[in-house]
């Protein structure tokens, strides 16, 4: 039904029926103060806010006496469920074909669906009905359809306060954010003005639609393609609302005011005691015919009239709260943390994390190589204990890897490298550590042994027996030169253990492009040469490999390996059935989704900072979500399957063919396994100097231009500079876990991804698409987590490493200041969600839609 309207506003003379009511250009100061005068008289039985969004009732200055006073009920409503769409125009004139569609629209959704998600529709245009607190208080939901300008007067938006504090639902569609424009509790209210300039007429373009478990958007495509016109903000409101959906920008033309990659066009916010939600799509009559557009509108009258309840907090950065839990080491001691390096979650809450190796600063470091002590130091593993919140020494492992900085030739990335639980460890107690024994180190040779080792944890004393060790694995790298040692370990679903090793190999020896010099040699061994290593399909570095751990310390290939270690193609002997995934370069951190056991993986590229026409891409850091055994391409080819350069003897400084990623050979001197390998598998992010996943038209041989005026960045959330990645987890909700700080459902099947520097780096939640993350698909959605994750230097400057516990909060370890050593800044931290539970309360809850 509709209302008969009794009066419209003038743009010209004022606020009709307010009492005093400024007019012309000196009202905006004078109305913003009438309002706040009237909203804080008009209110009774208001309820405490539930969102960490401004400006709260009782926040306000005392209010001037009045004679008006309105009481709604609390929650307003009942049984039937109504809804009151208001569009009320500020300058009067024919109604809009938009608002009359969306009147439409909203009338047919309220007759159609389930019954128990039904309601009854008012339309009017009457603002007086904002003051009438019988009307008002039958509706569970009010809807302003109106445009811009001055619609309601100080008393009428004192009553639709009044509304919202006593528990009412609000939704504003599109150009209803150009209303009340002087009001703060209104731009509150919506959370973003419109910025002037914008696009004004439709254009198609892509929604990122991320929240997956709000009713307004779980059943909407991730990749929503739809017309309308597209307003840019005065100021991003992400972070302070809770955003469900970005329109990605590279899809139409935003115009100069555009907002950048992240671009909210639907939020929401538990708002002044009730709840706000504001879509910008809408624009265009068009729109409301839209089954996908409806279905939207549909699902955010389901929360605000109270028929389901919905997560509008988990985005807000206040409800997340980071604290460090580890304090600085007393002098000259690693009695809190060594040299972090990774960390894992036991189920009773404890987290145990390591140090690399890397000594006090006051201690001596040994690099003369005809020294026995040469690079000998202690990777510690420590036990923080939330029950008591305190940290303990678990144990060590004498390791070669305390060489100090400096030059590739002098420091060394080796150590204690890595860290796992036993699945059944709350029974057996039995922890993995990938580690680098100081005792196994060939001085003559240079050559190293990589282990990864069963210790058995004594109950008893809590700490690591070292008589118990079992070495499951081990294997050979060269330690003449530094760097890219790897160290991760994940477990899936099955009980095969995951351990990412790194390439061993310099690439300052091709001007920072692909690790393919095969001059330099100590002894024999290449040490620029990842060809040596992540292309070689009989060399364990450069790899992630999967093996499955048995009882008595042994161990079995699951099938599906890369190889099984049998095959015999050129001559046979020239596999490890140990490989999952080759062509990796220094996958410190690996993470396992144990729901669908897909493999997350990142890896730290080469040193170039420009593309060469000659020589191939820049450097690329890498993440990846492996679905199945592979070769992902170092060091022939990087991010989606972008080809280097072949180079080789007599003079490695000509270049030779570009790389077939199809059919890539490893032709190296080097090489003792295959020369015909596996195709490429492209990745999925992969980011340089020049910004997020670079892309460059291809010739007829699919060769990249690598112009750097041929950029196109297919990912703009995304920069890159100082870059080391570090994966993180995938977070999984668990409804039936019992904690007051876990992490909220919207995050659940989101992916971590970051950076060890916290610049313009990445620290991002992103959505994969389950159909193509496997063939190097790019995510669909992104969002920063720098605010939640706080970066700076009070904040979590050097990720390390991060992992949900048991407790369903985030546990991250920061590396601290300096290299190869700890300082007052390395330190464990934990981030945890303190915005409480969905809303309506249950109690409040209507109909049968819940």
């Amino acid at each position: 039904m509709r209302l008969t309207p009794h009066h419209r506003h003038s743009a010209v003379t004022g606020l009709s029926g307010s009492k005093g009511a400024p007019t012309g250009p000196v009202r905006a100061g004078t109305a913003r103060r009438s309002r706040r005068r009237w909203a804080a008289v008009l209110v009774t039985g208001a309820v405490v806010s539930g969102g960490l969004s401004g400006p709260a009732a009782s926040a306000r200055p005392d209010p001037a006496p009045s004679p008006t006073t309105m009481s709604l009920p609390s929650p307003p409503g009942g049984a039937k469920v109504r809804v009151l769409i208001y569009h009320g125009s500020a300058s009067g004139g024919e109604e809009s074909p938009v608002v009359n569609a969306g009147i439409a629209a909203i009338e047919r959704i309220g007759l159609t669906g389930p019954a128990g998600q039904r309601f009854a529709v008012t339309a009017t245009d009457d603002p007086a009905v904002f003051t009438d607190a019988r009307r008002l208080g039958r509706f569970h939901s009010v809807v302003f359809l109106t445009g811009g300008g001055d619609v309601l007067d100080p008393e009428q938006e004192a009553g639709l306060e009044a509304y919202m504090e006593a528990g009412g639902g609000f939704l504003g569609v599109h150009d209803a954010a150009r209303a009340e424009p002087y009001s703060d509790w209104f731009t509150g209210l919506i959370g973003a003005r419109p910025a002037d300039g914008g696009p004004v007429s439709a254009q198609r373009a892509t929604v990122e639609v991320g929240d997956r478990v709000h009713p307004a958007t779980k059943d909407l495509p991730v990749r929503w393609k739809r017309p309308d016109t597209w307003l840019n903000w005065e100021k991003n409101p992400s972070g302070q609302v809770h955003t469900l959906a970005r329109v990605r920008e590279s899809t139409y033309k935003p115009g100069a005011g555009g907002n950048g990659w992240d671009h909210p066009v639907s939020w929401c916010r538990d708002y002044d005691g009730g709840r706000s939600f504001y879509t910008a799509m809408g624009g265009t009559a068009d729109a409301w015919d839209e089954t996908d557009f409806r279905t939207h509108v549909r699902g955010a009258l389901r929360w605000t009239n109270r028929q389901a309840r919905a997560d509008c907090k988990a985005s807000i950065t206040a409800n997340y709260r980071a604290e460090r839990l580890t304090k600085p080491n007393q002098p000259g001691q690693h009695d809190q943390i060594g040299e972090p390096h990774g960390l894992v979650t036991a189920p009773d809450g404890r987290v145990f994390y390591i140090g690399r190796g890397g000594a006090d600063s006051s201690r001596p470091v040994v690099t003369d190589w005809a020294d026995p002590d040469i690079g000998k130091g202690e990777g510690e593993i420590h036990v923080y204990d939330p029950a008591t919140g305190r940290v303990s020494l678990a144990g060590s492992v004498t390791v070669f890897g305390n060489k100090g900085g400096g030059g590739e030739l002098t420091k060394n990335e080796e150590g204690l490298l890595g860290i796992e639980l036993d699945p059944d460890f709350a029974d057996n107690g039995w922890v993995y550590l990938h580690y680098t024994p100081h005792a196994k180190v060939d001085r003559d040779k240079r050559i190293a042994q990589r282990y990864v080792s069963r210790f058995t944890l004594d109950r008893a004393t809590n700490r690591l027996a070292p008589s118990s060790e079992k070495v499951l694995l081990s294997w050979p790298v060269q330690v003449h030169s530094c760097c890219h040692a790897g160290g991760g370990m994940a477990w899936d679903s099955k009980g095969n253990l995951y351990i990412a090793t790194g390439d061993n190999n310099s690439s300052g020896f091709s001007d920072g492009y692909s690790g393919n010099n095969p001059v330099p040699e100590y002894k024999g061994v290449g040490f620029a040469d990842a060809r040596r290593t992540s292309g070689n399909t009989n060399n364990l570095n450069g790899k992630i490999l999967r093996i499955h751990p048995e009882p008595d310390g042994s161990y079995t290939l699951p099938a599906g390996n890369l190889f099984t270690g049998r095959e015999n193609a050129e001559g046979g002997g020239k596999t490890r059935g140990e490989i999952y995934v080759m062509g990796v370069r220094n996958p410190s951190r690996i993470f396992v989704d144990r729901e669908t056991d897909v493999l997350y993986a990142g890896w730290v590229g080469p040193d170039a900072g420009a593309p060469s026409t000659t020589w191939g891409p820049a450097k690329y850091d890498t993440f990846a979500a492996i679905t199945k055994a592979s070769n992902r391409g170092w060091p022939f080819c990087m991010g989606n399957n972008q080809p280097y350069r072949d180079r080789n003897l007599p003079d490695p400084a000509q270049p030779l063919g570009w790389y077939d990623c199809a059919k890539p050979k490893n032709e190296s001197p080097h090489n003792d396994g295959l020369v015909n390998l596996p195709p490429v598998t492209a990745n999925n992010i992969w980011y340089s100097p020049q910004g997020g996943a670079p892309d460059y038209p291809r010739d007829a041989n699919g060769v990249p231009s690598y112009r750097q005026a041929d950029t196109e960045l297919l990912l703009p959330w995304l920069k890159g500079g100082a870059q080391a990645t570090m994966t993180g987890p995938v977070y999984r909700y668990d409804a039936a876990r019992d904690s007051a700080v876990k992490w909220p459902a919207y995050w659940d099947g989101k992916w971590f991804v970051g950076d060890f520097y916290d610049g313009d780096q990445p620290r991002n939640a992103v959505l994969m698409d389950e159909a193509t993350q496997g063939e190097g698909g790019l995510p669909v959605h992104a969002e920063s987590l720098k605010k939640i994750v706080p970066v700076g230097a009070d904040g979590i400057r050097n990720l390390m490493d991060w992992k949900f516990g048991p407790d369903g909060a985030l546990y991250v370890l920061d590396y601290g200041r300096g290299f190869f050593t700890s300082d007052p800044r390395s330190a464990l931290w934990r981030v945890t969600y303190r915005g409480g539970g969905p809303t309506p309360a249950a109690a409040d809850l209507v109909g049968k839609g819940q």
